[in-house]
């Protein structure tokens, strides 16, 4: 049975742990191990070493910073097959989403090994006579990540390889439900030349993040979940004099209009909704379809969805998982009877879903659909986190984009048209961060930024992109003048330009 424990300046922890947690196999619900939960004490150890660490790192050239993200990156790429596995086997995603979420992290590697580029300041000569201008941004020092289950290896990278390039230092805190992914990480951190200390790991639940929150030497702090522990960590982390972006959750709509291609809109339903079982937050969770295609749409959904493929995560014929915990699965299930109790159609019932290989004990619940959906019921409200796609009907595209507008989360939307003039209207009408247009799942390449809007974000900065290097550095600028001898002497007077 394997056992997990932190990452403090550059090797595993090697104390005893006051409280451990179990690592669960979700395709059988068996404990695969235990990892160590982090006191105060231990996160004080990761800050420490983080701290230690800065002055080093952050005045390492940019070449050799940009060196050390290449040699990682080469490591990642190398070892992404160890990694997936990982994920599979503690978060219970399928193999090739595994492999897919690496490599999704890996762009912003990519992104993260330019960071000489992305560092360059600007510059202006006389500014006035003989002065000149410029300006250049600086790391923030120590930094904190806070990131969730559902991936377990993208999310992390998207914070921290941008965060070391740019100079500061790095303690991650992962969830505590499948935590091996971020040590192996570590380890090739190392092994890419990254000083001991400028990367640290720490295990745990509500303890260790609040050290984290409240540390006098955490300058900036970066949450993915869900939308009251994003307010959370940005109500507790600002107060403490802290640069925070808080991602939150979601409820992702999918318009799908008249004159779409109603075989592309079903596939992409499908994939969108019940990929990685529906346990991301860029999951489409909410389909609007406008009359009169509604009836036509929900047919080839369910003709779709009972071909799908559930089973463990490591059988290559899987398509669909298992939910991370059982109690996860159960709330998840219990959205089945209130949308039903509520007035809403059970279209697909996942609980009847067969399991390829055996269910065993495992987590599972199956794709599920509800039909005739409205706005007030629960299981609209609420983000599911689950492999449970809800239809609603929209009598226009008025009402449909009336029904996104009114919904307090902004995260991510898609529309479905093959109408550019419609398509437009939606993206510029809409209130949401990111929109796909024949696109489900409109995740932002790592040179542009990923984030939502209204309770779907809390601070002012996206994550990776130019919106994380703003976010990892300061900005500096500085006037200049160097003297030659016919300067004129003293001049007391407020400095006007001339």
């Amino acid at each position: 049975m394997a056992h997990r424990t932190h990452w403090i300046n550059g090797k595993p922890w090697t104390g005893e742990a006051a409280t451990r947690g179990d690592i669960y196999n979700p395709a059988t619900g068996r404990v695969s191990g235990t990892v160590d939960y982090a006191t105060k004490t231990e996160v004080d150890a990761a800050v420490a070493a983080a701290d230690a660490a800065l002055p080093g790192w952050r005045e390492t050239s940019l070449a050799r910073r940009s060196a050390v993200m290449f040699a990682f990156r080469e490591l990642v790429a190398s070892h992404r097959d160890e990694l997936a596995a990982r994920i599979t086997a503690e978060h219970g995603k399928v193999a090739s989403d595994a492999a897919g979420e690496v490599a999704r992290g890996l762009e912003v590697v990519d992104f993260a090994c330019g960071i000489p580029h992305l560092l360059k300041g600007g510059y202006s000569e006389n500014v006035s006579t003989g002065v000149d201008a410029y300006s250049i941004r600086q790391p923030v020092g120590v930094a904190a990540g806070i990131t969730p289950f559902n991936f377990p290896v993208m999310v992390p990278m998207w914070m921290f390889p941008i965060a070391l390039a740019c100079g500061n230092t790095f303690v991650l805190k992962p969830s505590e439900k499948d935590p091996s992914a971020s040590l192996l990480l570590a380890e090739l951190l190392a092994e890419a030349g990254l000083p001991d200390g400028a990367f640290n790991v720490v295990h745990g639940a509500k303890e260790a993040v609040d050290a984290l929150l409240s540390h006098p030497d955490v300058r900036a702090v970066s949450f993915v979940g869900s939308t009251p522990i994003a307010r959370y960590i940005y109500e507790t982390a600002t107060a403490h004099g802290k640069r925070v972006q808080a991602l939150g959750g979601a409820k992702n709509h999918m318009v799908v209009l008249p004159d779409a291609d109603l075989d592309l809109a079903a596939d992409a339903a499908v994939n969108a909704g019940f990929g990685s079982a529906g346990e991301r937050c860029m999951a489409i969770s909410a389909l609007v379809a406008v009359d009169p295609i509604g009836d036509e749409l929900v047919a080839k959904i369910r003709q779709r969805m009972a071909s799908l493929t559930v089973g463990p995560g490591d059988q290559e014929s899987s398509e669909m998982g298992p939910l991370v915990t059982r109690q996860h699965r159960d709330k998840v299930a219990g959205y089945l009877d209130s949308g039903v109790a509520e007035g809403a159609t059970l279209a697909v019932d996942g609980r009847s879903h067969p399991i390829t290989g055996g269910a065993g004990d495992g987590f599972w619940l199956g794709p599920t659909l509800l039909d005739h959906v409205t706005p007030r019921m629960n299981c609209y409200r609420d983000e599911i986190f689950g492999p449970v796609l809800s239809v609603l009907r929209a009598g226009s595209y008025a009402e449909a984009i009336g029904i996104i507008n009114a919904n307090p989360y902004g995260n991510g939307t898609a529309i479905f048209t093959n109408d550019g003039g419609a398509a437009r209207r939606f993206t510029h009408e809409v209130e949401v961060g990111m929109i796909g247009v024949n696109v489900p799942i409109p995740v932002p390449m790592a040179y542009y930024s990923f984030g939502g809007w209204k309770s779907s974000l809390f601070g002012d900065t996206h994550v990776y992109g130019t919106d994380g290097v703003h976010f990892y550095t300061r900005a500096k600028a500085v006037t200049s003048r160097w003297l030659d001898p016919s300067h004129g002497g003293v001049n007391l007077g407020f400095p006007v330009n001339h």
